[in-house]
């Protein structure tokens, strides 16, 4: 077993003798679709000015709490990259230690990004690990989680289109992957996304991959629930415009490469010679790959 996998069966062991009792879907699995928790979802308006934005979203699980942070604006004429994070990110944690792909992508370096820069939060990420696990101990919960950041940058590639001249890109990384490529499917308005360990197969996640170690036991005993709510496939395959940009793992004990690269026929794919962590170690090159599609 080569130190790639071995990492990732480590992590997801160690992450669920952390989870306890609260586990993904251990208290709930009736959720609306994907498509039904998105056309609920409305965000307060806001206007595109530097820095953070809290912002209050409504729901069919209730009030949410997504925000944004407009980390770098350059200008109208340059092109944008809209970012999303992974699971249990802090991305508007700036600390030497954060949990923050976005800052270790596009903060850590001294190379100058000639973009706009706008971090995207999801909702339950602005609190303690521990409140993050009971809040995605629903099925529901986490369905409207992913749409109210779908829903997010939507509205943020609106305005930038009204306002703004440049190109936007749409990426993310694990969950934000996801979130990126539920963009794509149900709005499409980006004029590139760049998925980084992810694919339209959600559910997989959950019932076969490395990761079902993190799934409550509702979830485990009824996998065919968990693939109709978190699987889009038939739906990411219906958009036929060459404008999205994989980059997968080749050892990804979670995001699995040989599941996942069937989503995307047959478009290119950027293959790492990583597994899920090691991945999200590599900001060098996932940042080098970003930038490229700019």
């Amino acid at each position: 077993m080569n130190r790639h996998i071995l990492l990732d069966k480590l992590t997801a062991s160690i992450a669920s003798l952390a989870s306890g009792k609260h586990r993904f879907f251990s208290d709930n699995i009736d959720s609306a679709s994907l498509r039904e928790n998105l056309y609920s979802v409305s965000i307060q308006e806001f206007d595109l000015t530097p820095g953070i934005h809290e912002l209050n979203a409504k729901t069919l699980v209730g009030e949410l709490d997504p925000a944004f942070n407009a980390a770098q604006l350059k200008g109208t004429e340059y092109p944008t990259i809209i970012y999303h994070h992974g699971n249990n990110e802090r991305p508007f944690d700036f600390s030497r230690f954060a949990k923050n792909s976005f800052k270790s992508i596009f903060y850590d370096t001294d190379e100058s990004i000639e973009a706009n820069l706008i971090a995207v939060r999801a909702p339950f990420h602005n609190s303690t690990l521990k409140a993050y696990q009971r809040k995605i101990s629903q099925l529901s919960n986490f369905a409207a989680m992913l749409m109210t950041s779908v829903k997010l940058v939507q509205e943020l590639i609106l305005v930038l289109k009204r306002e703004y001249s440049g190109p936007v890109l749409v990426s993310g990384i694990s969950l934000g992957g996801w979130v990126t490529n539920l963009h794509r499917t149900y709005y499409n308005s980006a004029d590139a996304y760049v998925p980084l360990l992810a694919g339209a197969a959600l559910d997989e996640l959950f019932i076969t991959s490395g990761y079902r170690k993190l799934a409550g036991e509702p979830a485990v005993q009824h996998p065919e629930q968990i693939r109709k709510i978190l699987n889009f496939e038939n739906d990411f395959q219906q958009i036929t415009d060459d404008n999205v940009f994989p980059l997968l793992g080749r050892f990804d004990r979670y995001i699995e490469y040989e599941r996942q690269k069937v989503c995307y026929g047959d478009r290119p794919i950027k293959v790492l010679e990583t597994g899920h962590v090691t991945s999200l170690l590599a900001a060098d090159k996932l940042r080098e790959y970003i930038v490229e599609h700019l």
